[in-house]
């Protein structure tokens, strides 16, 4: 994915190829439908698969930072998007979250290394990174593989640099890591 609707991609004989697109919606969809298409080519996917949708600015994030996500999550099902389980995109609260602290599953810790402010990535993530067998009840069926969109809105780097634009977030650090994100629509129990 590069700035300005393009992206560039590789082909079998190793010859670059560029596309530019008509807009950023046909880009951005041209790039979730790679991220399904390499997750069908695998044989079996055993570690979570990402494309990035748009870039963001600023510095990659690593294990340390809080971030502010808007999400939405689907199950992956007939080789493509099934049913929403879970987003919350049309609510008032971001996720809060703090990469490498273990609140989230660990798809999305592995998944949104390296993001950017502004960023939009696109993960799927195998069972053994996400529920496992035990699946989340009413919502997510034991062995589920799962896609995520994911859109960092706000950053808070550990190693605050000088070109900081100020924002800032706080991480909501409850004692006891759970699987999932806690207070935005996931719940344990």
């Amino acid at each position: 994915v590069q700035p300005n609707n393009y992206s560039t991609f590789y082909d079998d004989q190793r010859q670059n190829w560029s596309i530019m697109f008509e807009s950023e919606k046909a880009a951005v969809d041209f790039s979730k439908q790679v991220c399904i298409a390499k997750c069908n080519s695998s044989p079996a996917l055993d570690s979570v698969l990402y494309q990035d949708l748009l870039l963001g600015e600023g510095q990659g994030v690593e294990a340390g930072d809080s971030l502010e996500i808007a999400y939405t999550g689907w199950l992956f099902q007939n080789n493509g998007l099934g049913q929403v389980f879970d987003s919350n995109v049309n609510k008032d609260k971001l996720l809060r979250l703090k990469l490498g602290s273990g609140k989230v599953i660990k798809g999305w810790e592995e998944g949104m290394m390296g993001m950017k402010k502004g960023g939009r990535r696109y993960l799927i993530i195998p069972p053994a990174w996400a529920y496992g067998a035990q699946g989340v009840a009413g919502r997510v069926p034991p062995d589920s593989t799962l896609v995520f969109e994911v859109e960092v809105k706000r950053v808070k780097l550990v190693k605050e640099s000088s070109g900081s634009d100020g924002q800032s977030v706080s991480s909501r650090d409850s004692p006891a890591p759970s699987p999932v994100p806690s207070s935005d629509g996931f719940s344990a129990d």
